[in-house]
């Protein structure tokens, strides 16, 4: 009797040995998983936030062809994240019912196909493309028609489209701007104008976030000035409330944001692009001859050196 239970013991106790080393084997197996996913997650931010940073830094006009090349570079799983958070340059397309031109991104497009703000259908045609309500509808076709009147105001020409759709208990307007250069001043060169508006409605009153971003490039070629490739693009935002007393008052709240932050931002792209490489082309380019340099320099030692003399 007293052999079987020092028996039942030792049995016991290298079975709870066994369950104590399954189990430290499994916290280490937890641990090591909450590592790994860690590391990953670093990894992909990592490679996230240096994607948008170079990509913050390319020409907008190539966005496409530098994309293709980021993807060979990073993971795959952030090909989709990148695609939905980097603005391209807006497209046109010509719709086939009413024989308008639109603008084509990410907001007007369900699968391959976009949807035209004039028609309200999917070229090529989709039969379960997502639609926006009536109501917001009604206040898409009224956008459209007050921006084609902006547009044509301030741009003198392009293209512009708006688009609408429901989020929830909130709804977004996209304001999408694109005017082309001819090329007529041996110049080429485009302005895409992007801007997200979210609408949260609060009775008689909404609360608006605009993320606006502008795209720029300007090429000059000319034998007299040289080659140029001045591009960039900005993003900005902000968030205002305005009284709303019936939907239409949207429309007139909105274009007064985008109005507001087009100038605000124009002021910034010709202070920070055009004012600056004007002064750097000035610094390195002189329109008088070397000699007159020269000698301008010489006068300019000669004085100091006279002013330092009745200085001691």
């Amino acid at each position: 009797m007293v052999v079987l239970v020092r028996e039942l013991s030792l049995f016991k106790r290298q079975r709870m040995n066994s369950i104590s080393a399954r189990r430290k084997v499994e916290t280490v197996n937890k641990h090591d998983l909450l590592y790994l996913f860690y590391r990953y997650y670093q990894k992909m931010n990592d490679q996230f936030d240096c994607a948008l940073d170079l990509m913050r830094r390319l020409p907008p006009q190539n966005v496409e062809e530098n994309l293709n090349k980021l993807f060979d570079l990073v993971h795959p799983d952030l090909a989709a994240e990148l695609l939905s958070t980097i603005d391209q340059p807006l497209k046109v397309k010509r719709c086939s019912k009413t024989g308008r031109d639109y603008l084509i991104c990410d907001y007007n497009r369900d699968g391959d196909s976009y949807r035209s703000p004039w028609s309200n259908e999917y070229e090529p045609e989709l039969l379960d493309g997502a639609l926006p309500s009536p109501a917001l509808r009604k206040l898409e076709i009224a956008a459209n028609e007050a921006f084609d009147t902006y547009r044509e105001m301030y741009y003198e020409g392009g293209v512009s489209s708006v688009y609408a759709f429901d989020i929830g208990d909130k709804f977004a307007i996209v304001v999408l701007i694109k005017k082309v250069g001819d090329g007529s001043r041996r110049m080429k060169g485009a302005w895409d104008s992007i801007h997200v508006f979210e609408v949260q409605e609060r009775g008689r009153s909404a609360q608006y976030k605009l993320t606006s971003t502008i795209m720029l490039y300007m090429i000059t070629n000319n034998q007299d000035l040289g080659n140029l490739n001045l591009s960039g693009s900005m993003t900005r935002q902000v968030e205002q409330d305005y009284p709303v007393d019936d939907p239409s008052v949207h429309i007139a709240n909105i274009g007064r944001m985008v109005e507001d932050m087009e100038l605000k931002m124009r002021n910034s792209l010709q202070e920070v692009y055009f004012g600056k490489t004007k002064d750097i082309v000035n610094d390195l380019r002189s329109l008088g001859s070397l000699a007159e340099s020269k000698k301008q320099a010489q006068i300019q030692r000669e004085l100091m050196g006279r002013l330092m003399e009745r200085n001691k």
